[in-house]
This record gives C-alpha cells, sequence and structure tokens, in this order.
C-alpha cells in the first residue's frame, strides 16, 4: 500500500506533490509538474485517483478546462482540453468524481450559469469525456456550488445550487449506474428561502455516526454581511430529515426555530464561508463559525450537540473585528477551522487572523475551553508552499488529497 498524495496548486504551474509515509515528517518525496495554469484570479481545481490513474482537472494558463491523466507507474501526465472556457469568477471552480463502474464525470465554471457537465464513454480514460447538455433537464438554468458525494449505500449524487444568492434552493440528483442516467433524489429542494433568502451549506458530512449531517446559513441578499440564523438537520438517507431533537422536518426546510442553532442576526458578523462542521471524540457534532461578541469584535464559537440540544461555547478573545460586506470573492481576514479529536479528552482546532497570525488550540474536550496555544499542523511541507514567482499578489493555493493506493506491480 503506498500512502498518496498531496496536490499543489501554484499560480503559474499545478503540480503534484507526493509525501513521506510518515506524515509528522511532512517532507516531499517527489513533486511532479502537470502543466502551466491560469493565474489572473483563484479558481478551485480537483484530483482524482482510482482505476490504476490519476486525474487532475483544472483550467490551463489560456482559462480552457483541462484533464490530466497518467498510470500511477508513470510520471508523464497526457492533457484533454474540454470545450470549456473559465469565466472571470472565483466561484468557478471543477470538480470531478468517478462513479461505481469507473466513469468519470466532471461539473464546474457555474456561478449562476446553466449547467456544465461532462462525463466520460469510457471507464477511467478522459480521453473520452463528453458534454452532456442535461441531466434531469429541469432546474438546471442557474446553477453554482457543484459537488459529488456519495449516498448512503455508496450511490454517486449530485448536488447544487438552482437560483442567485439571496434567492436559491439546494437540489439533489442520483444517479443511476445500469441506465446511466440521473433523477432527482428528493422530488423537492432541500432547503426554500420563500424568495427572500436562500441557505449556504457546510456538508452534507457523513459523521461518524454514519448519518448525514449538514449546518448552513441563510442569507438574504448577495451582500455577505446579510448571513443570519446558523441553522443544522440530519438525515439517515438524504431522503428523510429531521432536527437535532429527532423531529421530521418538511421539505422544503425554510427558516424554523427547530432547526436554528445560533440566531445570529443580519449583519451580526457571520460569513457562509467560514462555517466548519465536525465531531468530537464522542462523535457528537460540531459547528465551527465566528460572530461578533457583546463588544463588537470578532470572536470563534463552537456550537455542540449534547443530547438533543445545542450548546455554544466562545472560543477566542480577541480585541478586533472584521467588518466585511460586499458580493463577490471576499479576501478572508479570519479562518476557522473544525475541531478533531487529539487525544486523552482534548480537541485540536486551527485558525487564521489577519491581526494575530495563524495559530491553534489545544481544547478540553468536556468544557470547550481552550486549555493552550497548540502547534499548528501542517499538511504541506513548508518547501512546497513556497512561491515561484516574484509578481506582486501571487500565491500557493493547495487542494490536497490523502488516500490509500494498490499499485498493482
Amino acid at each position: 500500500m503506498n500512502i498518496c498524495l498531496a496536490s499543489l496548486l501554484t499560480a503559474a504551474a499545478f503540480t503534484l506533490v507526493f509525501p513521506s509515509r510518515t506524515a509528522q515528517a511532512a517532507a516531499v518525496v517527489e513533486t511532479l509538474d502537470i502543466a502551466p495554469v491560469w493565474s489572473a484570479h483563484p479558481v478551485g481545481f480537483c484530483l482524482l485517483t482510482g482505476g490504476g490513474r490519476q486525474f487532475a482537472a483544472f483550467y490551463d494558463a489560456e482559462r480552457r478546462m483541462t484533464v490530466a491523466e497518467r498510470s500511477l507507474k508513470s510520471r508523464k501526465w497526457t492533457l484533454h482540453v474540454l470545450p470549456e472556457t473559465l469565466g472571470w469568477d472565483s466561484h468557478n471552480y471543477v470538480t470531478m468524481a468517478a462513479d461505481r463502474d469507473g466513469y468519470l464525470h466532471l461539473s464546474g465554471n457555474m456561478h449562476g450559469h446553466p449547467l456544465k457537465y461532462f462525463r466520460t464513454t469510457k471507464p477511467w480514460d478522459a480521453s473520452t469525456f463528453e458534454r452532456v447538455e442535461a441531466m434531469v433537464g429541469t432546474r438546471e438554468a442557474r446553477c453554482t456550488y457543484p459537488s459529488f458525494l456519495l449516498g448512503k449505500h455508496d450511490e454517486m449524487v449530485f448536488t447544487y445550487r438552482d437560483g442567485g444568492s439571496g434567492n436559491g434552493d439546494q437540489i439533489y440528483n442520483i444517479y443511476d449506474t445500469k441506465t446511466r442516467a440521473w433523477k432527482r433524489l428528493i422530488d423537492k429542494p432541500l432547503t426554500d428561502g420563500e424568495g427572500l433568502m436562500n441557505a449556504y451549506f457546510a456538508g452534507p458530512v457523513k459523521g461518524p455516526d454514519g448519518w448525514f449531517h449538514v449546518a448552513w446559513v441563510w442569507r438574504d441578499t448577495g451582500d455577505c454581511a446579510t448571513n443570519h440564523d446558523l441553522s443544522y438537520a440530519r438525515s439517515s438517507d438524504l431522503v428523510h430529515w429531521e432536527t437535532a431533537a429527532a423531529a421530521p422536518l418538511k421539505l422544503p426546510i425554510r427558516l424554523d426555530e427547530k432547526t436554528i442553532v445560533d440566531p445570529v442576526p443580519a449583519g451580526g458578523g457571520m460569513i457562509n464561508s467560514n462555517v466548519r462542521l465536525s465531531f468530537d471524540g464522542q462523535k457528537r457534532p460540531v459547528i465551527s463559525y465566528h460572530k461578533f461578541d457583546d463588544k463588537g469584535f470578532t470572536q470563534v464559537y463552537n456550537a455542540r450537540l449534547e443530547g438533543s440540544a445545542w450548546r455554544i461555547y466562545q472560543v477566542s478573545d480577541w480585541d478586533w473585528r472584521w467588518e466585511f460586506s460586499g458580493g463577490g470573492t471576499i479576501a478572508s481576514q479570519i479562518g476557522v477551522e473544525g475541531v478533531s479529536p487529539q487525544g486523552r479528552g482534548t480537541l485540536y482546532q486551527g485558525y487564521s487572523h489577519a491581526k494575530k497570525g495563524a495559530g491553534a488550540w489545544l481544547l478540553d474536550e468536556a468544557t470547550m475551553k481552550p486549555l493552550r496555544q497548540a502547534k499548528r499542523r501542517q499538511s504541506v511541507p513548508t518547501r512546497v508552499m513556497k512561491k515561484r514567482s516574484e509578481f506582486e499578489g501571487m500565491r500557493v493555493q493547495v487542494r490536497a488529497m490523502l488516500q490509500l493506493l494498490k499499485i498493482q506491480d
């Protein structure tokens, strides 16, 4: 078994990085350059491994959607350019997945645009990608945030937002490998802002308890300052949903006190891009986010489900306020990570702060209070994060993945 891999997207090149077997060492064993990429604005790429092959989906230096592939035994990449050009928007990331039979599925370059979806005609063969004009055929005119995930029985599920910021619904489709066709997983949207708002999600995440968990904030308009009401629901199958207190929810889910975790008001310092869903050592869901405290400063909070009720814990004690507003891509001044069990009744939680720098807390799992500052984990070696260009504004962007691969000799 070989441990593979971390992918590195720099501002000028797409590079594959192989770390050592010992994660703590974080040493680079090998790097593979893939191709020059577009660097005028950041946009997410995707890495996929399976069928004895590896695939990287990205936008090349001419903004063309591209899929690189190689055999795991080879260092040579073959590039396949798809008939799609990146829009001037950092929302337009590309995502990719493989179904049970090895056919590749790809979607991206959408921010309120008609569905853009490609599928291969042969398993594990990126040269056979073809555009598919529709999945289901309805509610596919204004798509954003495409995502592939696995359902209860490892079926392929595709979800996206239909509509715009402040007025959009979350749609779920499921794929039938026998007919090679999509249909609605649920016949109604998961959420409905009733024309007044829309939900921004963290998840669904399949937790250690086997349930699917999702957290979200409601947002009234394109202005990110209008986020409000941190909310939560769970499901055993992505079809039937319930509250934290196990009360059934009727779809679509609307703004309802039964799903609200923390009633943060609009303008309360909560932003959709900084909501994290994780689990503590007892498999309890924890939602991490930030909002303004009583003094108006921005603080990090953890909401944990204890029994059938949420308990909210303030983690930071900062004396600075991040005042954000506007639409589009917002430069983050504060970043918050979810919690992860550290052992012996403690949790690890990382953060970044425009004034305080990057750091981490070691939390007492029982009280959720910080015990001390912790050494920040580094998932990618320092050498890899070094910029290759001195051009002003250039930065390194990382898409990391760790997977056990069985490579045939």
